[in-house]
Protein backbone atom coordinates (compact mmCIF):
# COMPACT_ATOMS: atom_id res chain seq x y z
CA UNK A 1 0.00 0.00 0.00
CA UNK A 2 1.41 3.26 -1.34
CA UNK A 3 0.53 7.27 -0.32
CA UNK A 4 -1.19 9.05 -2.87
CA UNK A 5 0.73 10.09 -5.84
CA UNK A 6 -0.13 13.66 -5.30
CA UNK A 7 2.27 13.89 -2.15
CA UNK A 8 5.16 12.70 -3.78
CA UNK A 9 5.91 16.62 -5.17
CA UNK A 10 4.87 17.92 -1.12
CA UNK A 11 7.62 18.85 0.95
CA UNK A 12 6.88 18.87 4.39
CA UNK A 13 6.60 22.32 5.78
CA UNK A 14 10.27 23.26 7.41
CA UNK A 15 8.76 26.54 9.51
CA UNK A 16 7.27 23.79 11.03
CA UNK A 17 9.12 21.34 11.44
CA UNK A 18 12.68 23.35 12.26
CA UNK A 19 10.46 24.81 15.41
CA UNK A 20 9.65 21.29 16.40
CA UNK A 21 13.50 20.25 16.39
CA UNK A 22 13.85 23.88 18.52
CA UNK A 23 11.12 22.91 20.89
CA UNK A 24 12.42 18.98 21.32
CA UNK A 25 16.02 20.39 22.24
CA UNK A 26 14.15 22.49 24.89
CA UNK A 27 12.46 19.88 26.08
CA UNK A 28 15.62 18.17 26.87
CA UNK A 29 17.15 20.96 28.95
CA UNK A 30 19.19 22.83 26.14
CA UNK A 31 19.06 26.62 25.84
CA UNK A 32 17.89 27.23 21.71
CA UNK A 33 17.29 30.76 21.07
CA UNK A 34 14.44 30.30 18.46
CA UNK A 35 14.19 32.66 15.73
CA UNK A 36 11.65 30.70 14.13
CA UNK A 37 7.75 30.72 14.28
CA UNK A 38 5.42 32.90 13.06
CA UNK A 39 3.20 33.47 15.96
CA UNK A 40 3.08 36.12 17.73
CA UNK A 41 4.57 36.28 21.60
CA UNK A 42 1.39 38.68 22.56
CA UNK A 43 -1.11 37.12 24.32
CA UNK A 44 -5.21 37.49 23.11
CA UNK A 45 -6.69 40.46 24.43
CA UNK A 46 -9.43 39.55 27.10
CA UNK A 47 -12.06 41.07 25.61
CA UNK A 48 -11.95 38.74 23.01
CA UNK A 49 -11.30 36.28 25.18
CA UNK A 50 -14.42 37.38 27.53
CA UNK A 51 -16.61 36.99 24.33
CA UNK A 52 -15.46 33.48 23.94
CA UNK A 53 -16.22 32.39 27.73
CA UNK A 54 -19.44 34.16 27.28
CA UNK A 55 -20.07 32.06 24.03
CA UNK A 56 -19.21 28.70 25.89
CA UNK A 57 -21.75 29.90 28.69
CA UNK A 58 -24.43 30.40 26.69
CA UNK A 59 -23.39 27.12 24.40
CA UNK A 60 -22.85 28.28 21.82
CA UNK A 61 -20.75 25.03 21.05
CA UNK A 62 -23.02 23.73 18.49
CA UNK A 63 -22.18 23.40 14.34
CA UNK A 64 -22.67 26.72 12.63
CA UNK A 65 -22.92 27.35 8.88
CA UNK A 66 -19.87 26.22 7.00
CA UNK A 67 -19.37 30.15 5.51
CA UNK A 68 -19.71 31.42 9.11
CA UNK A 69 -22.48 32.94 11.65
CA UNK A 70 -23.82 35.44 10.00
CA UNK A 71 -22.59 38.29 12.47
CA UNK A 72 -19.12 37.29 11.83
CA UNK A 73 -19.36 38.02 8.00
CA UNK A 74 -21.44 41.17 8.60
CA UNK A 75 -18.58 42.30 11.23
CA UNK A 76 -15.79 40.95 8.27
CA UNK A 77 -17.40 43.11 4.98
CA UNK A 78 -17.71 46.31 7.60
CA UNK A 79 -14.07 45.56 8.36
CA UNK A 80 -12.91 45.36 5.14
CA UNK A 81 -14.94 48.68 3.59
CA UNK A 82 -13.63 50.88 6.94
CA UNK A 83 -10.14 49.38 6.89
CA UNK A 84 -9.67 48.89 3.31
CA UNK A 85 -12.50 50.97 1.34
CA UNK A 86 -13.36 47.81 0.25
CA UNK A 87 -17.07 46.49 -0.22
CA UNK A 88 -17.85 42.76 -0.19
CA UNK A 89 -21.70 41.62 0.43
CA UNK A 90 -21.59 38.75 3.51
CA UNK A 91 -22.82 36.31 0.24
CA UNK A 92 -18.92 36.93 -0.48
CA UNK A 93 -17.15 35.77 2.27
CA UNK A 94 -16.20 32.56 3.64
CA UNK A 95 -15.10 31.64 7.16
CA UNK A 96 -12.32 29.48 7.21
CA UNK A 97 -10.38 27.14 10.03
CA UNK A 98 -7.74 29.78 9.74
CA UNK A 99 -6.40 31.89 6.56
CA UNK A 100 -4.25 29.27 5.84
CA UNK A 101 -7.65 26.87 5.04
CA UNK A 102 -9.31 29.53 2.86
CA UNK A 103 -5.85 29.69 1.06
CA UNK A 104 -6.00 25.98 0.64
CA UNK A 105 -9.59 26.35 -0.46
CA UNK A 106 -9.28 28.49 -3.01
CA UNK A 107 -6.97 26.83 -5.38
CA UNK A 108 -8.70 23.68 -4.54
CA UNK A 109 -11.71 25.70 -5.75
CA UNK A 110 -9.91 26.99 -8.83
CA UNK A 111 -7.53 25.05 -10.04
CA UNK A 112 -7.93 22.13 -13.07
CA UNK A 113 -4.83 20.11 -13.29
CA UNK A 114 -2.50 22.22 -15.13
CA UNK A 115 -3.28 25.47 -14.21
CA UNK A 116 -0.75 28.07 -13.44
CA UNK A 117 -0.38 30.19 -10.06
CA UNK A 118 2.19 33.14 -10.38
CA UNK A 119 3.78 33.28 -7.09
CA UNK A 120 6.19 35.95 -6.29
CA UNK A 121 9.93 35.12 -4.80
CA UNK A 122 10.19 35.04 -1.86
CA UNK A 123 7.67 33.52 -0.64
CA UNK A 124 5.26 31.88 2.02
CA UNK A 125 6.54 27.73 1.63
CA UNK A 126 3.27 26.66 1.82
CA UNK A 127 2.32 28.46 -1.49
CA UNK A 128 3.77 26.57 -4.07
CA UNK A 129 2.38 23.07 -2.01
CA UNK A 130 -1.11 24.11 -1.56
CA UNK A 131 -0.97 24.83 -5.81
CA UNK A 132 -0.04 21.60 -5.99
CA UNK A 133 -2.30 19.59 -3.97
CA UNK A 134 -4.77 21.20 -6.11
CA UNK A 135 -3.34 19.87 -9.29
CA UNK A 136 -2.00 22.82 -10.32
CA UNK A 137 1.78 24.45 -11.57
CA UNK A 138 3.72 26.79 -9.55
CA UNK A 139 5.17 29.57 -11.68
CA UNK A 140 7.52 31.81 -10.01
CA UNK A 141 8.88 35.42 -10.59
CA UNK A 142 11.65 36.30 -9.10
CA UNK A 143 11.92 39.68 -7.06
CA UNK A 144 15.20 41.84 -5.55
CA UNK A 145 16.61 43.44 -2.47
CA UNK A 146 17.91 45.76 -3.69
CA UNK A 147 14.05 46.82 -5.46
CA UNK A 148 12.01 46.31 -2.22
CA UNK A 149 11.05 42.71 -3.40
CA UNK A 150 8.61 44.72 -5.76
CA UNK A 151 8.21 43.04 -9.02
CA UNK A 152 9.21 43.64 -12.29
CA UNK A 153 5.81 43.78 -14.29
CA UNK A 154 7.26 42.75 -17.67
CA UNK A 155 8.34 39.83 -15.60
CA UNK A 156 4.94 39.36 -14.70
CA UNK A 157 3.87 39.81 -18.38
CA UNK A 158 6.29 37.26 -19.26
CA UNK A 159 4.78 34.84 -16.48
CA UNK A 160 1.53 35.19 -17.88
CA UNK A 161 0.26 31.90 -19.92
CA UNK A 162 -2.97 30.93 -21.62
CA UNK A 163 -3.25 28.58 -18.09
CA UNK A 164 -2.40 30.90 -15.87
CA UNK A 165 -5.71 31.29 -13.45
CA UNK A 166 -4.14 33.49 -10.18
CA UNK A 167 -1.28 35.59 -9.06
CA UNK A 168 -1.04 35.49 -5.52
CA UNK A 169 0.21 39.03 -3.32
CA UNK A 170 1.63 39.20 0.05
CA UNK A 171 2.13 42.02 1.65
CA UNK A 172 3.50 42.27 4.28
CA UNK A 173 5.46 39.98 3.41
CA UNK A 174 6.51 36.56 4.59
CA UNK A 175 9.60 36.28 4.87
CA UNK A 176 10.92 39.29 3.99
CA UNK A 177 8.41 41.52 5.87
CA UNK A 178 8.21 43.86 2.39
CA UNK A 179 5.49 46.08 1.83
CA UNK A 180 4.18 46.96 -1.73
CA UNK A 181 3.85 50.76 -2.44
CA UNK A 182 1.62 52.26 -4.47
CA UNK A 183 3.51 52.30 -7.34
CA UNK A 184 4.25 48.48 -7.16
CA UNK A 185 0.69 47.70 -7.15
CA UNK A 186 -0.18 49.97 -10.07
CA UNK A 187 2.93 48.12 -11.45
CA UNK A 188 1.01 44.87 -10.91
CA UNK A 189 -2.22 45.76 -12.09
CA UNK A 190 -1.29 47.41 -15.42
CA UNK A 191 0.86 43.71 -16.05
CA UNK A 192 -2.20 41.82 -15.69
CA UNK A 193 -4.95 43.96 -17.12
CA UNK A 194 -4.98 42.12 -20.09
CA UNK A 195 -5.19 38.52 -18.42
CA UNK A 196 -8.07 37.47 -16.39
CA UNK A 197 -6.72 35.67 -13.44
CA UNK A 198 -7.72 36.19 -10.11
CA UNK A 199 -6.04 38.14 -7.98
CA UNK A 200 -5.73 36.41 -4.78
CA UNK A 201 -4.17 38.97 -1.73
CA UNK A 202 -3.12 37.29 1.26
CA UNK A 203 -2.93 40.39 3.84
CA UNK A 204 -2.93 38.30 6.85
CA UNK A 205 -0.09 40.88 8.18
CA UNK A 206 -2.27 43.95 7.15
CA UNK A 207 -2.41 45.26 10.82
CA UNK A 208 1.97 44.93 11.51
CA UNK A 209 2.77 47.83 9.20
CA UNK A 210 5.62 50.13 10.73
CA UNK A 211 6.65 52.51 7.27
CA UNK A 212 4.37 53.83 4.92
CA UNK A 213 0.68 52.91 4.19
CA UNK A 214 -1.36 49.65 3.92
CA UNK A 215 -2.83 49.34 0.73
CA UNK A 216 -4.68 46.70 -1.17
CA UNK A 217 -4.15 46.22 -5.01
CA UNK A 218 -7.91 46.96 -5.07
CA UNK A 219 -7.26 50.66 -3.45
CA UNK A 220 -4.94 51.34 -6.60
CA UNK A 221 -7.03 49.67 -9.66
CA UNK A 222 -10.84 49.19 -8.63
CA UNK A 223 -11.45 48.22 -11.74
CA UNK A 224 -9.85 44.92 -10.72
CA UNK A 225 -12.31 44.22 -7.88
CA UNK A 226 -14.65 41.74 -9.60
CA UNK A 227 -11.10 39.53 -9.75
CA UNK A 228 -10.01 40.55 -6.51
CA UNK A 229 -9.88 37.45 -3.52
CA UNK A 230 -8.92 39.01 0.00
CA UNK A 231 -7.25 36.49 2.86
CA UNK A 232 -6.94 37.43 6.18
CA UNK A 233 -7.73 36.40 9.67
CA UNK A 234 -7.06 37.01 13.32
CA UNK A 235 -4.27 35.02 14.18
CA UNK A 236 -1.21 37.43 13.58
CA UNK A 237 -2.85 41.22 14.39
CA UNK A 238 -4.82 40.05 17.04
CA UNK A 239 -2.46 37.47 18.44
CA UNK A 240 -5.21 34.35 18.05
CA UNK A 241 -3.12 31.46 16.41
CA UNK A 242 -4.37 28.66 17.96
CA UNK A 243 -8.49 29.93 17.63
CA UNK A 244 -7.85 28.64 14.29
CA UNK A 245 -10.18 32.08 12.52
CA UNK A 246 -9.21 32.30 9.12
CA UNK A 247 -11.73 34.20 6.33
CA UNK A 248 -11.88 34.79 2.60
CA UNK A 249 -13.70 37.42 0.43
CA UNK A 250 -14.28 37.80 -3.40
CA UNK A 251 -16.34 36.72 -6.27
CA UNK A 252 -19.39 34.82 -5.33
CA UNK A 253 -19.09 32.19 -7.80
CA UNK A 254 -15.26 31.41 -6.01
CA UNK A 255 -16.61 31.60 -2.68
CA UNK A 256 -19.90 29.27 -3.33
CA UNK A 257 -16.73 26.77 -4.73
CA UNK A 258 -14.63 27.36 -1.37
CA UNK A 259 -18.04 26.67 0.72
CA UNK A 260 -18.25 23.40 -1.25
CA UNK A 261 -14.86 22.24 -0.35
CA UNK A 262 -15.36 23.60 3.19
CA UNK A 263 -18.62 21.41 3.34
CA UNK A 264 -16.75 18.63 3.05
CA UNK A 265 -13.43 18.80 5.26
CA UNK A 266 -14.10 20.82 7.91
CA UNK A 267 -17.36 22.59 7.81
CA UNK A 268 -17.78 25.26 9.95
CA UNK A 269 -14.85 27.05 11.63
CA UNK A 270 -15.04 26.50 15.51
CA UNK A 271 -18.67 28.32 16.68
CA UNK A 272 -17.16 29.72 20.21
CA UNK A 273 -13.81 31.14 18.00
CA UNK A 274 -16.35 33.19 15.79
CA UNK A 275 -17.84 35.09 18.45
CA UNK A 276 -14.36 35.84 19.65
CA UNK A 277 -13.81 37.00 16.27
CA UNK A 278 -16.68 39.19 16.11
CA UNK A 279 -15.61 40.98 19.00
CA UNK A 280 -11.75 41.06 17.83
CA UNK A 281 -13.14 43.20 14.68
CA UNK A 282 -15.77 45.52 16.32
CA UNK A 283 -12.98 46.00 19.13
CA UNK A 284 -11.03 49.36 19.65
CA UNK A 285 -8.89 50.06 16.64
CA UNK A 286 -5.58 51.33 18.73
CA UNK A 287 -5.72 47.76 20.14
CA UNK A 288 -2.75 47.08 17.87
CA UNK A 289 -0.63 50.41 18.72
CA UNK A 290 1.16 48.60 21.40
CA UNK A 291 2.15 46.23 19.58
CA UNK A 292 3.31 47.86 16.65
CA UNK A 293 5.38 49.97 19.12
CA UNK A 294 7.29 46.58 20.43
CA UNK A 295 7.70 44.85 17.03
CA UNK A 296 9.04 47.96 15.32
CA UNK A 297 11.54 48.39 18.33
CA UNK A 298 12.74 44.79 18.16
CA UNK A 299 12.95 45.44 14.25
CA UNK A 300 15.04 48.08 14.44
CA UNK A 301 17.49 46.31 17.19
CA UNK A 302 18.05 43.06 15.30
CA UNK A 303 18.60 44.99 12.00
CA UNK A 304 20.84 47.42 13.69
CA UNK A 305 23.05 44.06 14.97
CA UNK A 306 22.93 42.37 11.81
CA UNK A 307 24.14 44.85 10.02
CA UNK A 308 27.11 45.28 12.06
CA UNK A 309 28.43 41.75 11.29
CA UNK A 310 30.83 41.22 8.51
CA UNK A 311 29.36 39.42 5.94
CA UNK A 312 25.91 40.10 6.98
CA UNK A 313 23.66 42.52 5.24
CA UNK A 314 19.79 42.57 6.54
CA UNK A 315 17.15 45.46 4.64
CA UNK A 316 15.05 46.84 6.99
CA UNK A 317 11.39 45.54 6.78
CA UNK A 318 8.65 47.82 6.41
CA UNK A 319 6.02 44.95 8.10
CA UNK A 320 5.24 41.66 9.49
CA UNK A 321 7.58 40.41 11.62
CA UNK A 322 10.70 38.91 10.04
CA UNK A 323 13.77 40.10 9.07
CA UNK A 324 15.43 38.54 5.27
CA UNK A 325 19.32 39.57 5.90
CA UNK A 326 21.48 38.20 3.03
CA UNK A 327 24.45 36.10 4.42
CA UNK A 328 25.85 35.46 0.86
CA UNK A 329 29.07 37.75 1.96
CA UNK A 330 29.21 34.42 3.95
CA UNK A 331 29.55 31.85 1.07
CA UNK A 332 32.96 30.78 -0.20
CA UNK A 333 34.50 31.23 3.75
CA UNK A 334 35.10 28.01 5.76
CA UNK A 335 33.77 26.79 9.27
CA UNK A 336 35.48 24.18 10.82
CA UNK A 337 37.62 23.90 8.14
CA UNK A 338 34.19 23.26 5.50
CA UNK A 339 33.19 25.43 2.84
CA UNK A 340 30.40 27.55 3.98
CA UNK A 341 27.94 27.35 0.42
CA UNK A 342 24.51 27.32 1.34
CA UNK A 343 22.05 29.09 3.71
CA UNK A 344 20.71 25.83 4.47
CA UNK A 345 24.47 24.84 6.08
CA UNK A 346 24.14 28.05 8.28
CA UNK A 347 21.01 27.43 9.05
CA UNK A 348 22.23 23.49 10.68
CA UNK A 349 25.35 24.66 11.62
CA UNK A 350 23.37 27.56 13.98
CA UNK A 351 21.14 25.56 15.61
CA UNK A 352 23.22 22.29 16.38
CA UNK A 353 26.68 24.38 16.88
CA UNK A 354 24.76 27.57 18.41
CA UNK A 355 21.69 27.02 19.97
CA UNK A 356 19.84 29.34 17.59
CA UNK A 357 16.88 27.94 15.48
CA UNK A 358 16.50 30.41 12.02
CA UNK A 359 14.94 29.18 8.85
CA UNK A 360 16.70 29.19 5.96
CA UNK A 361 15.92 31.08 3.18
CA UNK A 362 16.10 27.98 0.22
CA UNK A 363 12.35 26.74 1.33
CA UNK A 364 11.11 30.21 0.89
CA UNK A 365 12.77 31.08 -2.97
CA UNK A 366 15.38 33.04 -1.26
CA UNK A 367 18.97 30.99 -1.67
CA UNK A 368 21.43 32.92 0.43
CA UNK A 369 19.35 34.63 2.90
CA UNK A 370 18.26 33.37 6.22
CA UNK A 371 14.84 34.30 7.93
CA UNK A 372 14.39 35.42 11.23
CA UNK A 373 11.31 35.87 13.62
CA UNK A 374 11.76 38.91 15.95
CA UNK A 375 7.99 38.12 17.57
CA UNK A 376 9.85 36.81 20.36
CA UNK A 377 11.31 39.08 23.46
CA UNK A 378 13.97 40.84 23.76
CA UNK A 379 16.11 38.66 25.72
CA UNK A 380 15.79 35.93 23.61
CA UNK A 381 16.33 38.31 20.55
CA UNK A 382 19.86 39.65 22.12
CA UNK A 383 20.71 36.07 23.24
CA UNK A 384 20.09 34.73 19.22
CA UNK A 385 21.93 37.59 17.54
CA UNK A 386 24.84 37.01 20.64
CA UNK A 387 24.99 33.76 18.68
CA UNK A 388 24.64 34.16 15.25
CA UNK A 389 28.11 37.06 15.99
CA UNK A 390 29.73 34.50 17.17
CA UNK A 391 29.00 32.38 14.02
CA UNK A 392 29.98 34.75 11.41
CA UNK A 393 33.11 35.63 13.73
CA UNK A 394 34.09 31.67 13.64
CA UNK A 395 33.78 31.97 9.84
CA UNK A 396 37.08 32.68 8.28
Amino acid sequence: MNLANRLKAIKPSPTLALNAKAKALVAQGVDVASLVAGEPDFDTPDFIKQAAIEALRQGFTKYTPTAGIPELREAVCAKFERDNRLTFAPDQVQVSVGAKQAIYNIFQALLNEGDEVIILAPYWVSYPEMVQLAGGKPVFVETREENGFAPDPDAIRRALSPRTKALVLNSPSNPSGAVFSRAALEGIAQAVRGHDCLLVSDDIYEKLLYEGEFLNIGNVAPDLVPRLVVINGMSKAFSMTGWRMGYVAGPKWLISGIQMIQDQSTSNAPSFSQKAAVAALKGPPDIFVPMVQEYRGRRDMVVDALNSMPGVRCRRPEGAFYVLPNVRGLFGRSYKGEPVTSAMQISEILLNDFRVAAMPGTPFGAEGYIRMSFATSREQLRKGLERFRDFVGSVR
